[in-house]
């Protein structure tokens, strides 16, 4: 092992590392996550995003608002062999970066660097920065006494003031960092990949191995996708007509049966043998009433249960749910029916009883001066 001399403002290194073993959890739902982690080599000022992949959209994002939280650029970049980055090493052993990375690196004005594959040392400052970064956020969180968060961006803005307090202990170099740093560009650079899919017959489409449905009106049509990395814009010549969250991983499907239901309720028969049936339950009570219905009246339940989906795609999914609920808990059979029945007719609710206010107005008199004075 040797020794770097680390000089202000040159090198910055980042990487993903997961903070799955933290235990976080928001409104009490388990919160994988990865963080995409930037740090100066020369001072160890550091800044954090919170992501869920290590796409090209992860890595372009994270870096842009880490340098604009930094509020600074450094002359070079180093990263793991990030296969959204690096593509392979050339003919003489160098790396050959995408065509995506670069012009990322551009826009800002740095150079690439990746570290050699399987020597992990190279990128030393961020890895060791990875184990002292998720060592001060599990002691937080001890200090804290819980590891819930109401909200994504209550835990967000935990990991924002902790890296604050870090940043803290390293003004001193930084300093000098900051005087050597260039000035991040105008604006941060918009540059989401795009493709083009075809809307399949069964409105679905295909974006990097993963399932999504569309609503049916746009079947076999050609929308353009912009691909982002927790979201998906579709747009259907220059209107944009949906935004889909992204889905990680592969062979994945987001079926919405607000999607389907237009189609799928002229063709009731199609349900039974669907390959996505399960998807059109959007919630445990959905599913209670098509089991009801099924035991009532097997032949007719398929088309009972596509009439309620489409009543609650057309007025509300909640108060459906909540009609339903009630019908259950009263052991009746939740037809269409007796659902629209009770929409139209809800349950009457108690009036609250208001008592009368009792208001003294001297101790509002004696408030003002000219009033004080005349008394």
């Amino acid at each position: 092992m040797f020794p770097q001399e680390h000089i202000p403002g040159r090198m910055a290194q980042s990487d993903f590392t997961s903070m799955n073993s933290l235990g976080v959890t928001i409104a009490g739902t388990l919160f994988p996550h990865l963080v995409y982690h930037l740090v100066l080599t020369y001072s160890n000022v550091e800044a954090v995003r919170v992501c869920f992949s290590e796409s090209f959209e992860a890595l372009a994002e994270g870096l842009e608002a880490c340098l604009w939280q930094i509020g600074g650029v450094p002359e070079l970049h180093r990263t793991d062999n990030l296969t959204a980055a690096v593509r392979d090493l050339d003919r003489d052993g160098m790396h050959e970066f995408t065509q995506n990375y670069r012009t990322l690196l551009a826009h800002y004005g740095m150079q690439p660097s990746a570290n050699t594959a399987g020597c992990a040392n190279q990128n030393g400052d961020v890895e060791q920065s990875h184990f002292r970064f998720k060592q001060a956020v599990d002691q937080a969180l001890r200090v804290r006494g819980m590891r819930d968060f109401g909200s994504r961006s209550d835990y967000e803005h935990f990991l924002g003031e902790l890296v604050r307090q870090r940043n803290l202990t390293r003004m001193q170099r930084f300093e000098a960092d900051r005087a050597a740093l260039k000035p991040v560009p105008g604006a941060p650079l918009d540059f989401p990949r795009e493709l083009t899919v075809r809307v399949s017959r069964f409105s679905l489409i295909r974006v990097l191995n993963n399932h999504y449905s569309v609503p049916s009106r746009l079947i076999g049509a050609t929308p353009k996708v912009r691909i982002r990395s927790e979201i998906l814009d579709l747009y259907h010549g220059p209107v944009h007509v949906l935004t889909l969250p992204r889905l990680t991983g592969r062979n994945q499907r987001r079926i919405d049966y607000r999607h389907l239901i237009w189609s799928l309720v002229r063709k009731p028969g199609a349900f039974a043998a669907y390959c996505y049936r399960d998807e059109l339950f959007p919630t445990t009570t959905f599913r209670r009433a098509y089991d009801a219905l099924l035991a009532a009246t097997p032949t007719k339940a398929d088309r009972e249960y596509l009439r309620i989906l489409h009543l609650a795609a057309s007025t509300s999914e909640a108060e459906i749910e909540q009609v339903i609920g009630r019908l259950m808990d009263d052991e009746r059979i939740p037809t269409l029916e007796a659902v629209r029945e009770s929409v139209a007719s809800p349950a009457p609710t108690a009036v609250p009883k208001i008592g009368k206010a009792t208001i003294n107005l001297r101790d509002y008199d004696a408030l003002i001066p000219s009033r004080s004075s005349h008394a």
